[in-house]
């Protein structure tokens, strides 16, 4: 498994949603990851909250803002 982009608080960012998986990295906490298809073609796996994933499906436009939790668009 690959480690999963971290993006920090500033950015921004937005893409399409290609992939879904969670795991277990610790062996005692759950972790959700999205593989995200960015506007300039570029894919990058990204870690979300539980909420978050559950509502998202592939195909779904996720978007970051500055200073806040990525969303569905």
């Amino acid at each position: 498994m690959s480690k999963p982009y971290e993006f920090g608080p500033d950015d921004s960012w937005e893409g399409v949603v290609t992939k879904m998986s969670r795991g277990m990295l610790d062996g005692s906490n759950m972790y959700h990851f999205v593989e995200i298809r960015l506007a300039n073609g570029e894919s990058v796996k990204v870690r979300i909250s539980r909420r978050l994933w559950k509502s998202v499906t592939v195909g779904d436009r996720i978007v970051k803002q500055p200073h806040a939790d990525p969303a569905k668009e």
